[in-house]
């Protein structure tokens, strides 16, 4: 070994622990920046829902000092043991699954159209699809409210059918106070508000498409009826599949539309499981309801897992 090797592992000796010693140093810096984002989740994510597992098996109302295990006692009174609180958890399970498949579908029978519009038209693009995404942007509490308001008796959805000529469409108490227009109502409302995001993604797909290969099936003799069903489509059922199931699964789990323009009037028309699960928890003054509560909180929770195994299983084979 040369005196130049020798140099050379010597000052290598003497560089690495200082490497050693900058890198810890920075992996504690590193540390410390998420420490209060892991501290946040284990306090507020994961310890609530090891405690809600817990409380799903008690009986509870939130004042006393103690719990009164039931063990299985409140998911059978969910499914079918409780007179009173199965039928209207059936009801709102009825309720939700509407929703869901009416949400989903609209939403890609509306979003679809408008992408491929706005895909094919290159003037004022940027500024349509602002229009378009403003019900996104909007969407919220004043929101709702202000749909109630339309939606009233003498709301300007009965106002403008009467002054076409279309009173006998018109409902005298309100969209939202009659069982038949109540439900599809709001339907319509989370439609409005979920188009959006999926015209967008939309969008994004048709974008992504070489335009050569358009380009060829056209001179092929393709028609638009053909290229949008051999080419354009089949392209977009991996976007298709993940705006129905984000649609399923924020329906499934969403209450607020519920609560705030109709609290599940009239008669339960708009009961839907989230709003169920709220108004067992915190609306049944001190009756012991938390642990029922919980418990279908988790039943919602595990349907949902279920639809995303799914979303992960479909995305998969389409890959």
């Amino acid at each position: 070994m040369t005196a130049t090797d020798t140099a050379t592992i010597a000052a290598r000796l003497v560089t690495e622990p200082r490497r050693t010693t900058r890198r810890g140093r920075n992996a504690l810096v590193g540390y410390a920046f998420i420490a209060p984002a892991v501290l946040l989740f284990l306090a507020m994510g994961l310890y609530t829902l090891v405690y809600s597992f817990g409380l799903s098996f008690a009986k509870w109302n939130g004042f006393s000092p103690t719990w009164e295990w039931v063990g299985l006692d409140n998911y059978k009174d969910l499914l079918f043991a409780d007179p009173r609180l199965a039928p209207e958890v059936r009801n709102a399970a009825v309720n939700t699954g509407i929703a869901m498949v009416a949400v989903s579908l609209g939403t890609v029978l509306i979003a679809l159209p408008l992408a491929t519009l706005l895909n094919s038209i290159t003037r004022l693009r940027g500024l349509l699809r602002s229009v378009f995404f403003l019900p996104y942007v909007t969407a919220g509490i004043a929101v709702y409210y202000a749909w109630r308001y339309v939606l009233e008796p003498q709301g300007a959805v009965n106002l403008a059918l009467r002054s076409v000529g279309l009173g006998s469409l018109s409902r005298p108490q309100g969209f939202l106070a009659d069982p038949d227009t109540a439900l599809p109502a709001l339907v319509v409302i989370m439609i409005w508000g979920s188009v959006p995001v999926a015209m967008l993604l939309y969008l994004a797909g048709l974008q992504a498409i070489d335009p050569a290969v358009i380009e060829a099936a056209s001179l092929d003799g393709a028609g638009p009826v053909r290229r949008l069903r051999h080419i354009t489509w089949p392209l977009l059922v991996p976007i298709t599949v993940a705006i129905l199931l984000l649609g399923l699964r924020d329906t499934m789990q969403g209450f607020q539309i519920f609560l705030i323009m109709t609290n599940g009037g009239p008669g339960g028309h708009t009961d839907v499981l989230g709003l169920e699960a709220y108004q067992q928890a915190f609306l049944q003054s001190l009756s012991p309801t938390l642990g029922v509560a919980s418990a279908l909180g988790w039943l919602i929770f595990i349907a949902a897992l279920l639809l995303a195994v799914v979303n992960a299983r479909l995305l998969r084979s389409r890959q």
